[in-house]
C-alpha cells in the first residue's frame, strides 16, 4: 500500500516537472517579443534552394525588373552575410569576412523562378577609399529607388547598437514607400535574455510612430535564434503574386537627377 502511494507521489512530481518546463519555454518565447512561428507546410518557397546568380555594380546589370525580390540591407558590420547563410542553410552562399564592407556589389540569389534574394552593399562603416564607398552607396540608392519588384526589405542591425542615423534614414524611406520591413537585431547571443528582450521592445517602441509594416525580432546566426520566424516572413513575401510593371526606358534608368533617398545613401 505504501509502495502505491510512493509511486503516485513520484508520478505527480513528474507531471509537475513537465508542466513547469512547458510553462518556462512558453514564457521564454513571449519574453523574446515574438510568436513562435513554424513555416507553413504548404509553402512553395524554400530559402535553402537559394543559388547565386550574379553580382552587379548597378541596377542596369540586374535581371529584368519582374517577379519578386526581397533585399537585405544593413551597416557593413551588422552581420548581413552571416544572416543570409543561416537563413538559407548554406555556409558559403554569401561571402563572410572579418573586415566589414566585403559586399561591394549587388549580389543576386535566385530562390525560385522570378523569386530572388538581393544582398545589397553595406552602408555606414567600411575601411575603404572614399570613392569606392561612394560607388557602393550609389548602387544601393539606385536599387532602393527604382527597383519595382522589391516587395520587402530585411534591415539588419547589431542589437547592441541599433537605430543609427543611416538605419533610421533607410527605415523612414521604406515606411514612406509603404514597403514591408523585417528588422533583425543581430548578434543577440551577445546579450542576456533580459537585455535582449528589452532591446527588442525598445526598438519596437521607437519605430511605432512610423505606423508602418515593420516587424522586429532578435536574431543570432550563431544560435539560430529567430531563424524560423524570419524564414516564414520572407517566404510569405516571396510567395505573393507578382505584378506586371512598365519597364523604364533606357534613358530613364540612367537618370542621375532623381534622388528620393537621403543624400547619405547617394554620396
Amino acid at each position: 500500500m505504501e509502495k502505491k502511494k510512493s509511486d503516485k507521489k513520484n508520478c505527480d512530481f513528474t507531471v509537475l516537472c513537465i508542466f513547469l518546463i512547458i510553462f518556462v519555454e512558453e514564457k521564454r518565447y513571449n519574453d523574446e517579443n515574438f510568436k513562435r512561428v513554424k513555416p507553413l507546410s504548404s509553402t512553395k518557397i524554400h530559402l535553402t534552394k537559394a543559388a547565386f546568380t550574379l553580382s552587379a555594380p548597378d541596377i542596369r546589370r540586374l535581371p529584368a525588373d519582374s517577379g519578386i525580390e526581397v533585399a537585405f540591407a544593413g551597416r557593413s558590420n551588422a552581420g548581413k552575410s552571416s544572416a543570409l547563410n543561416t537563413l538559407t542553410n548554406q555556409r558559403g552562399l554569401a561571402r563572410i569576412s572579418k573586415t566589414p564592407g566585403r559586399t561591394q556589389l549587388i549580389n543576386v540569389f535566385e530562390v525560385a523562378e522570378d523569386r530572388r534574394l538581393i544582398d545589397l552593399p553595406g552602408y555606414g562603416f567600411a575601411k575603404v577609399p572614399l570613392e569606392m564607398k561612394k560607388k557602393w552607396q550609389k548602387a544601393l540608392g539606385e536599387y532602393l529607388e527604382k527597383r519595382q519588384c522589391l516587395k520587402g526589405i530585411v534591415i539588419l542591425m547589431d542589437i547592441r547598437h541599433p537605430l543609427k542615423d543611416l538605419d533610421m534614414d533607410l527605415i523612414q524611406w521604406a515606411a514612406d514607400s509603404e514597403l514591408a520591413m523585417l528588422v533583425l537585431l543581430t548578434k543577440c547571443d551577445k546579450l542576456s535574455q533580459g537585455k535582449r528582450s528589452a532591446e527588442v521592445l525598445s526598438v519596437k517602441k521607437a519605430l511605432a510612430p512610423l505606423n508602418a509594416d515593420i516587424r522586429v525580432q532578435a536574431f543570432s546566426s550563431l544560435k539560430y535564434t529567430g531563424k524560423e520566424q524570419a524564414d516564414a516572413i520572407i517566404c510569405d513575401w516571396l510567395e505573393q503574386e507578382a505584378e506586371d510593371y512598365d519597364l523604364p526606358e533606357a534613358a530613364d534608368s540612367d537618370d542621375k537627377d532623381e534622388n528620393i533617398l537621403p543624400e547619405n545613401f547617394q554620396n
